[in-house]
């Protein structure tokens, strides 16, 4: 394991050269490209008075660009801060003031929505990704043209222990929060990753996770390290997926639940070879059985569920592509890192196989704190390392674990715990159902009820009635939702996962 990220890119270079380390639209960039075009980003970012310990952020949507701009940050012993790509201009410049960026790498949109927010921040360069500078930005190409160096990067003295990412979490309960991580934490989950996964130079990986988010980050940080090939999408599309996996020979697809379903609906799905396919992972939220069995099925390779948070800096457990198939768990914690379950009331651990309570985690991939806000680090982890997820879960006799739901998204009827996840879980079994999320809804009587939207099948006329019948028969009473509607479509985020908390803004 190297003991800085940039000296992942360098190292990689080294050993695979010529390689193809990224493919985009077409297009391949080596090994050796990216690790150019990243030292030359590291040259620019000196050259302009960033000094080791600065933050740069990065405001952009998946690019070969993201990738060498990314490693040059870091290469330069800057921080680097990935900016989610639905905050808006006003949210992103929250995000930049909180952590005193210096620069700031995006696309013309976003250069231009930050440059009214100018007055908020601290940013003294804006470098365009794309198209013509606009006044008071420089070009990327330019900048490169411009740019030479005979500096050896990443530049020395940087420790493993130094800051390497500030990634905000969503800010769901007010603004969003800063969690800093170093570059062992980085490291240690993309090669304990790497090393579930059995990632190696022979795969070839398709992608359209946002590299801006954790898991689209571990995935492009173990592809480089571990010699990969990173087929890399923009935005994802189900048809361009496939065609991507079937030209490329993919031997790894990675995404959310989401994104299989999209897939799973696709009209000419079985029009395409996916049999170089190996391994698949998803991640990012719960993905109902029944529908994880149609993805090992129709793909013929095993379905990996993993589990993570920006706290992380990437994942905190999953499967061993060689160990049991658990479906519906998460897996197991990553190697040299420690899970355990907690009462949520009396704050007390959970001895007994199959208890409910928050899943809480311990070791090198935890963060270090949340920038400025030690309240907040001081709630949400403990003076022993203790990291609370806010989710919660049980572990089962055999060690795996499986999370129940978001402590934040459980319903609580007539006194009843009622779980969204174990609900979209069932009514997902239901064969006319491409998508389903359970959201709650305020009652007089009973404090909340539980409210399912669902995306039906493209070729399915479907009898709400008898997807009730089909919960009845399945759930408890008290469980079975009370409101079920057919929606078009749910609200994601970047990455893909379903937003809960949108589905009465958008729908009632």
């Amino acid at each position: 394991m190297q003991n800085t990220i940039g000296a992942l890119l360098s190292h990689a270079a080294q050993r695979y050269g010529d390689k193809a380390a990224v493919i985009y639209e077409s297009s391949a960039w080596s090994f050796t490209q990216l690790d150019n075009l990243s030292n030359l980003i590291a040259q620019s970012l000196i050259d302009r008075g960033v000094q080791p310990g600065d933050v740069v952020s990065l405001y952009s949507p998946n690019s070969p660009e993201w990738v060498f701009v990314y490693y040059g940050i870091l290469k330069a012993g800057a921080v680097i801060n990935p900016l989610n790509l639905m905050l808006t201009p006003e949210e992103a410049a929250f995000a930049i003031a909180d952590c005193g960026a210096v620069a700031v790498f995006g696309t013309s949109d976003r250069i231009k929505g930050l440059q009214s927010s100018a007055s908020t921040t601290c940013l003294r360069h804006y470098i365009q990704l794309d198209g013509q500078a606009l006044p008071g930005a420089l070009s990327l190409v330019t900048l490169l043209k411009a740019t030479s160096t005979t500096t050896e990067f990443p530049l020395a003295g940087i420790s493993s222990d130094d800051v390497s990412t500030i990634g905000y979490t969503s800010g769901t309960t007010g603004h969003p929060k800063g969690a800093v991580l170093t570059h062992q934490s980085i490291l240690m989950n993309v090669a304990m990753t790497a090393t579930m996964h059995g990632r190696n130079q022979m795969d070839v990986v398709v992608s359209a996770l946002p590299l801006s988010h954790v898991y689209g980050n571990v995935v492009m940080n173990a592809a480089i390290g571990y010699g990969m090939t990173l087929v890399l999408h923009r935005t994802f599309e189900a048809g361009a997926i496939l065609e991507s996996m079937q030209a490329n020979r993919a031997t790894i697809f990675e995404g959310v639940p989401t994104m299989y379903l999209y897939l799973l609906d696709h009209p000419r799905l079985k029009d395409f070879d996916l049999s170089t396919l190996s391994r698949c992972t998803v991640g990012g939220q719960t993905m109902p059985e029944a529908k994880m069995e149609e993805v090992e099925r129709v793909f013929g390779c095993r379905l990996l569920e993993l589990w993570g948070m920006t706290e992380l800096g990437g994942l905190g457990a999953t499967h061993s592509v060689h160990g049991p198939r658990r479906l519906g768990a998460i897996g197991i914690p990553l190697p040299h890192q420690q899970a355990r379950i907690v009462d949520p009331v009396s704050d007390k651990c959970v001895s007994e196989p199959g208890e409910v309570g928050e899943l809480q985690m311990r070791g090198s991939i935890v963060m270090r704190e949340y920038l400025g806000r030690p309240d907040a680090t001081r709630e949400a982890k403990d003076e022993k390392g203790w990291l609370r997820t806010g989710d919660l879960a049980y572990i089962d006799a055999n060690g795996f674990i499986f999370v129940v739901d978001r402590l934040k998204d459980l319903i609580i009827t007539a006194g009843f715990n009622i779980y969204p996840a174990e609900l979209e879980r069932v009514i997902a079994e239901h064969p006319g159902v491409s998508m389903v999320a359970v959201g709650s809804v305020p009652d007089v009587a009973k404090g909340e009820l539980a409210k399912a939207y669902i995306v039906k099948r493209a070729d399915v006329d479907l009898d709400l009635v008898e997807v009730e019948k089909h919960c009845r028969q399945r759930l408890a009473a008290y469980k079975v939702p009370r409101f079920f509607t057919i929606v078009d479509d749910l609200p994601k985020t970047a990455s893909g996962k379903v937003m809960r908390r949108k589905l009465r803004e958008i729908f009632d």
